[in-house]
C-alpha cells in the first residue's frame, strides 16, 4: 500500500515525541547524577563516595542514548515532504543525509550504546579496589571509543563502496541492492525525493555485533545473578537481562525485514517504526536500571555519614542497593546496616550485588 499523508506523519510524530521524552528523562537522570555527585563532594558524605564511581560512564551512556535519537529524527519521511524542513535540499544532499544516518546511528551510536552497557555491568565484578575510581572511568571510555572503531569502520565502508558492491563503475562484486542501498529515490507530492533505507549488509553486521555482546551479557548474567543480596535486585538483573536479549533481536529483524518493503509503502514505515521502538524501550529500560535507580538508592543512604557510630539508623530493604559492586575486603567501603532494635534484623544498605570472598 503505497504511502498516504496521514500514515507517515503519524509515525513521524509518534517518533519525535517519542525522541523528546527519551531526551528529557536523559537530561533529568544526567541532573539527578550531578546533584548527587555534589552531595559527596560538598556535603561531607564520603562514604556515598563509592557509589558515585562509574557517573560519567552513566551520563556517557545517556548521551549515546539522546545521540542515536536524535539521528532517528533525519531518516523521517515526515521532513522530505513538499515545504518540509529536508524538502529544500537537492536530492544528492538528501542521499547524503540518509549516509550519515547509517554511519552515524547503525556505526557508532548503537555499538557505543552496546558497549558501554556491558562496561556498567562489568565494572561491579572487577575486584580491583580502583575498578570504580576516576582512571576506571577515563579508561573505560577510552575503551568504548576504540572498540566501536571497527563497527564505525566497517559501516562506513558499506556507505562508501555502495557502487562498488552493486555492480557499479569499477565494482569487484555484484551484490543485490538491498544488501547497499542507503536510499531509495521516490515521487511524494509530484516531487522527487531521497528516503532512507536499511541495507542489509549493514543490519547483518550489527546483528553480528549484537549477537556477540548478547551472548557476553548471558555470561555476565550468570556471574551477577549469582551475587545478587535480594529478590528486588535480582529482578533488576532478570529485567536488564530480557530487555537486551528481547529488544535487540526485535530491532535486528524488523531492519531485515525492511528491506522486502519499498520505502514508499506503509510496510516499510511500520518496520522502521518499531525498529525504532524496540531501541528506544531498550534505551529507557537501561537508563532507570543503571542510572536512575542506582542514583536513587544511593541518595536515600545520606543520612548514614557513620554506620560505625550510629547504631540507631534504620532504613527499609525496599531501599536497598545501588547498582555497584564494593569488593568485600579489609579495606573497601561497605555502608552496613546496624541491627534495629525494633525488628532485631539485618538491613543490607550499600550494595548491589555481594561479592563472593
Amino acid at each position: 500500500m503505497p504511502l498516504t499523508t496521514l500514515v507517515p506523519d503519524a509515525f513521524g510524530v509518534l517518533t519525535i515525541c517519542l525522541v523528546a521524552l527519551l531526551i528529557l528523562l536523559g537530561l533529568l537522570c544526567i541532573a539527578y547524577s550531578f546533584y548527587f555527585q555534589s552531595q559527596v563532594r560538598n556535603q561531607g558524605f564520603t562514604q556515598l563516595g563509592f557509589f558515585s564511581g562509574p557517573w560519567i560512564i552513566r551520563i556517557t551512556f545517556i548521551l549515546f542514548a539522546i545521540w542515536w535519537a536524535v539521528g532517528e529524527i533525519f531518516r523521517l519521511s515526515l521532513f522530505r515532504r513538499h515545504t518540509r524542513v529536508l524538502s529544500g535540499l537537492d536530492l544528492r544532499w538528501q542521499e547524503h543525509v540518509c549516509k550519515w544516518y547509517i554511519v552515524s546511528n547503525l556505526g557508532f551510536a548503537e555499538p557505543c550504546l552496546f558497549l558501554t552497557l556491558m562496561f556498567l555491568l562489568r565494572a561491579p565484578l572487577k575486584m580491583e579496589s580502583g575498578a570504580l575510581s576516576g582512571k576506571w572511568n577515563r579508561n573505560t571510555a577510552a575503551y568504548v571509543f576504540l572498540y566501536s572503531l571497527p563497527m564505525l569502520a566497517l559501516q562506513l565502508a558499506v556507505v562508501l563502496s555502495e557502487s562498488r558492491l552493486n555492480g557499479g563503475s569499477g565494482s569487484y562484486v555484484k551484490l543485490s541492492h538491498h544488501f547497499t542501498r542507503t536510499y531509495s529515490r521516490v515521487t511524494i507530492d509530484q516531487h522527487q525525493v531521497a528516503l532512507c533505507t536499511y541495507p542489509l549488509l549493514s543490519t547483518i553486521i550489527l546483528g553480528v555485533f549484537a549477537a556477540v555482546l548478547t551472548a557476553y551479557l548471558f555470561w555476565l548474567g550468570r556471574q551477577i545473578l549469582k551475587l545478587v543480596i535480594n529478590k528486588r535486585l535480582q529482578k533488576r538483573v532478570y529485567t536488564l537481562i530480557f530487555s537486551v536479549s528481547s529488544f535487540l533481536p526485535l530491532r535486528i529483524a524488523m531492519l531485515c525485514l525492511s528491506v522486502l518493503a519499498r520505502a514508499d509503502k506503509i510496510v516499510f514505515e511500520a518496520l522502521s517504526f518499531l525498529a525504532f521502538l524496540s531501541l528506544f524501550c531498550f534505551c529507557v529500560v537501561s537508563i532507570c536500571l543503571l542510572v536512575y535507580f542506582p542514583v536513587s538508592d544511593s541518595m536515600a543512604l545520606r543520612g548514614l555519614r557513620d554506620m560505625d557510630e550510629d547504631e540507631s539508623s534504620a532504613v527499609t530493604e525496599e531501599r536497598s542497593g545501588a547498582l555497584l559492586l564494593a569488593p568485600q575486603n579489609e579495606d573497601s567501603l561497605s555502608l552496613r546496616g546496624r541491627r534495629s532494635s525494633s525488628q532485631e534484623r539485618y538491613v543490607e544498605l550499600s550494595l548491589f550485588l555481594e561479592a563472593e570472598n
